[in-house]
Parts: C-alpha cells; structure tokens; sequence
C-alpha cells in the first residue's frame, strides 16, 4: 500500500492539483474528478480504514436544511421561463422606456433585475433576454456589441441580485446567516446595475447611432398592441415583495421564502391559465438536473476539501498566503481573489465556492474581516467570471439563442465594458465593506 503522506503537506497539495488538472483535462465531469482524487488521497493518505470519512463529508453536504431553498428557487426559475411572466413583463416595460434613448437597452436591465429579484439563476434569465430583448435592439438598429453586452450583462445579474443561488451556497459552506448575505449584497448588486443603466445611457447620449429611438410607425404599433399593465407588473412584484420581503423583515426564513416564491409563481400561472401538467413537468425535471449537479459538484467538493483539511491543508494554504501577502491584510484579501478569478474562468461558481470557502473563510475570519463582507466579495468575483473568456457561461447561455451570425467571439468582446464595470464595482466594496454592511 503507498503512503503519501510521507511527501508532506507541500508536495502533496502539489500532486492534488496536478492530478485535479490531469483528470480535468481528461473531459471528466468536476463531481467525479473530486470524488476520484478525495478517494485516492484519503487512502493514500490515512489508509482504508479512513474511507468512511468521504461518506460521512457527502452526508453533512445533503443534510443541510437550507439547501431546500437551492431546489425551489430554481423551480420558481424553470416555471418563470415556461409562463408568459417575464413576456409581459417586457412588453409592459418597452411601453414605459420606448421613448428614451437607449430605452430598450435600460429595460432589459431592469427587467433582468426583477426577474433576478424573483429566481436568483442566471441561466434562464440570460436565454429569456436573448429570446425577448435582444432581438429587438437589433431590429431597432441598436448597436450590435452594445445590445449583445446589455443582454449578457444583465442576464448575469442573478449571481448578486439577492436571491442568489450563489449566496445560498456561500452561506452554506460558510456557515453564515444566509438573510444576513441578502442584505449584504442587495447595494452592491443595486449599484453593479446602475452602473449597467448609466453606461448605456451615456454611451446613447454621446453617440446617438448607437441607440436609434422608435419610429412613429413603430411608435403607433406599440399603442395599437393591448397590454394589460396590471396583470403584467402585478404577479412579479408580488413575487419579489413575498419571497424578499419576507426575508428582510425576518417574517420567514430563507428555505420558507422560497418556497412561498414557488406557490406565488404557480398561482400567477393557474391566474394567467398557463399551467398545467406539461409545464410542471418539464420545469421539475429541470429542477432536477440543474439540482442534482449542484449535489454532485458539492459531494465530490466536500470529500475533497474534508481530505484535505485533515492533512492540514488548512493551515498549510494560510501559511503560504500570508507569506505572499507579508501579513497585510488587503494583500491577502488581493491574492484570494486573484485564485478566485482565475478558477472562475475554468470552473463551475459551485466547484469554486465548495472548493475554496472551507480554506478562505477561516483565514479571513481569523484576519477580523467579516464573512458576509466577503461572501459579498465572492459574489462580486464570479460575476466577472461568468462573463470573462474562456469558459463564460452567461456567453455561451446567450449564444444558444442568438442570431446564427453572432459569433461567442463577438460577445466576448461586447462583454469587455460590463466586465470593467463589474471590476470597478468589486473594488468599491473591497475598499469601502460598509457597502456591504450597510445594515449592521
């Protein structure tokens, strides 16, 4: 039987991740190159005798309470794309913004924001704004990278815009009120989306051809179309009211609010006469892919990150951090969010998050930082990952429903200013964490 141990904590963290990279680069899924290398080292390293270890990890990952909201915010999410919601929604807004420049880019984003507000998956949203809004601001003569942008962007509003599944995560791994990172992250994602309306606004206002207003003949269709504004803006501001209010005035909790959320979607359906079998069908079999890779990314995370904790990983990771950092406290903060960045672009937010926070949060905790600030700063970090090449996902959720002659090379591009943006708005409350914890 080989013993690893005996290379020591150095050059064993070394081989966990060379051998992490070398079965990635294989095409294997990230739950089971985890789960594979979890097993290697936990015998490798204490023996057979440890392999309960790995079960014991996959059972304190599942026996969560709060994970129950993760589920049912994506239900709510898969049954908000099947529902006419978000349609009527858009429309009600394009009669709102129709005459201001850059108008349909403004309410894209702030259609992204509500229907953020109501799931917190930015899967769907970013295919529901390239199916409904997107189109438009092409045929309206809109710039193609600025209406491209605008569409992704705001589409990966839902990784900050409480109720986050990214957030639930966190609080999940690190073991913080998940009602307390809400209304951590509710400015912050407040101000990432203001700076999203002021660049098109100004980018519409300098150079007019960018952002062309509506025809008379346009204008005249639009009045002609019959919208009924209260059914349009009733059912989502109902839902954002229960599932936040809820949340924020400690009515309910995190895993009750979501579940409230799913009955307020389906009630709005059953209204609108949109729901039936085929679509509760096909939004719980969504459920369950989207869930059940989330739980195995997080089974395969959780060995992982146990094994390596008693190796003394832990210390072992600290050690080396602050000895880059020399001790300063915002060097070190500057270095996780290097590592950060740089996973974001090759891993999946939930293998970044169940992979990382169990080694970060307790550095910044014994550093005096606060762990919501930081979840904050979490967040911040996978909005530029999910938008940054090579592996963006939002790029590539807005791809498979963008016009043939959109290339991902192009919305890369056109992503270049919001990811700026997204960086300007994470150094704000690097700098300034009462942004973040404005409601202590």
């Amino acid at each position: 039987m080989f013993d690893l141990s005996v290379i020591g904590i150095g050059y064993g963290s070394l081989l966990m991740l060379a051998l992490l990279i070398l079965l990635l680069l294989t095409g294997m899924q990230l739950a089971f190159v985890t789960g594979l290398v979890a097993l290697i080292f936990t015998i490798g390293w204490f023996g057979v005798d440890a392999m309960p270890l790995i079960t014991s990890r996959m059972y304190s990952f599942v026996d969560s309470y709060v994970f129950l909201a993760v589920p049912m915010f994506v239900l709510m999410a898969a049954l908000l794309d099947r529902s006419g919601i978000a349609v009527d929604l858009f429309d009600a807004m394009k009669r709102v913004a129709r005459k201001l420049r850059g108008g349909v880019a403004v309410q894209t984003l702030i259609v992204a924001v509500i229907l953020a507000s109501m799931s917190g998956v930015i899967g769907g949203e970013t295919v529901l704004l390239g199916i409904l809004a997107l189109p438009q601001m092409l045929r309206l003569g809109y710039n193609r990278k600025l209406a491209i942008g605008t569409t992704c962007a705001g589409g990966a509003l839902g990784t900050m815009m409480p109720p986050s599944i990214v957030l639930i995560i966190y609080g999940m791994t690190a073991s913080v009120s998940i009602g307390d990172l809400f209304k951590a992250a509710f400015l912050p994602a407040a101000i990432l989306a203001s700076f999203y309306v002021a660049y098109v606004l100004i980018r519409s206002y300098l150079n007019p051809s960018l952002a062309p207003l509506p025809s008379a003949e346009e204008l005249a269709a639009d009045d002609a179309r019959d919208i009924n504004y209260f059914k349009a803006l009733l059912f989502p501001g109902l839902t954002v009211a229960v599932v936040l209010g809820s949340i924020y005035t400690g009515v309910a909790s995190v895993t009750e609010a979501s579940a409230l959320g799913v009955v307020g979607i389906m009630i709005s359906a059953l209204i609108r006469g949109e729901l039936n079998g085929r679509m509760l069908w096909e939004s719980a079999r969504s459920t369950m892919q989207t869930c059940g890779m989330i739980i195995w990314i997080g089974i395969g995370a959780s060995a992982l990150v146990g094994v390596y904790n008693l190796m003394g990983g832990i210390d072992f990771v600290e050690s080396v951090i602050l000895s880059l950092s020399d001790g300063h406290v915002m060097t070190t903060v500057l270095i996780m969010m290097a590592i950060l960045l740089v996973l974001g672009m090759f891993l999946d937010w939930v293998g970044v998050a169940l992979l990382t926070m169990p080694i970060f949060v307790p550095i910044i905790t014994n550093l005096g930082l606060d762990p919501i600030w930081f979840g904050v700063v979490f967040c911040l970090n996978m909005q530029v990952s999910f938008l940054s090449p090579p592996f963006g996902p939002a790029a590539f959720y807005l791809k498979s429903v963008a016009p043939k002659d959109i290339s991902l090379g192009e919305i890369f591009s056109a992503l270049v200013p919001f990811i700026f943006l997204q960086i300007i708005a994470l150094a704000l409350v690097v700098a300034f964490p009462q942004l973040a914890l404005w409601w202590q």
